[in-house]
């Protein structure tokens, strides 16, 4: 519709698909209602977001789970890392996360720091912060992993990943992640069995 913007990053289907975006509303936009057969999740990298349960800044991470419907809009412009359809269907439950309310707690080695966003049976979302020179050890992607650099410089043996980067590792991968010069990075895990 007029004021929204889209960019695909990945898309599994065809109009009614699997899909992971960044969506773009100009101020002033309201999307007309609309149902998420399979969920949502969402993002709010910049701006405002509102919609029936409240308004979103900067940093909200919202889960709106499969069947639920919602009529969203922004008073002064948005940007959204958004994932449509990748929830399971018994799923039900609601996330309203304020990522600059919500305390980190330590990660599984010296300077990592965690955030957990959501969880439901394999799946698992959160936020991870890389302090400058963390290394984490190899590990084995059970589900798969995709993840959005929201900050910084995420990297692992295949490459480095700057600010806006997504990555997807299918179920089974290998990787060895580390930042040199530090990063934060939205991360979900346990999704892509199937």
């Amino acid at each position: 519709m007029p004021g929204v913007q889209r960019r695909l990053i990945a898309r599994e289907g065809g109009e009614v698909a699997r899909a992971t975006s960044l969506v773009r509303y100009a101020p002033g936009v309201l999307f007309p209602e609309h149902t998420h057969a399979l969920g949502e999740e969402i993002l709010v990298l910049d701006g405002d977001l509102h919609d029936e349960s409240g308004h979103f800044g900067p940093g909200t991470y919202l889960k709106n789970p499969p069947g639920s419907a919602h009529t969203p809009g922004s008073d002064g412009g948005c940007t959204l890392f958004v994932k449509l359809r990748l929830l399971d269907p018994a799923d039900t439950g609601s996330e309203f996360v304020d990522t600059a309310r919500t305390p980190w707690r330590p990660g599984l080695v010296p300077g990592l720091q965690v955030m957990s966003l959501a969880s439901w049976g394999t799946q698992h979302t959160a936020l991870v912060r890389w302090a400058p020179g963390t290394h984490f050890q190899a590990h084995q992607h059970w589900g798969g992993e995709e993840i959005f650099v929201i900050d910084g410089v995420f990297e692992d043996e295949h490459g480095r990943y700057p600010k806006g980067h997504w990555l997807r590792s299918p179920h089974g991968s290998v990787h060895r992640p580390f930042s040199t010069e530090g990063c934060t990075i939205l991360v979900k895990t346990g999704h892509l069995r199937g």
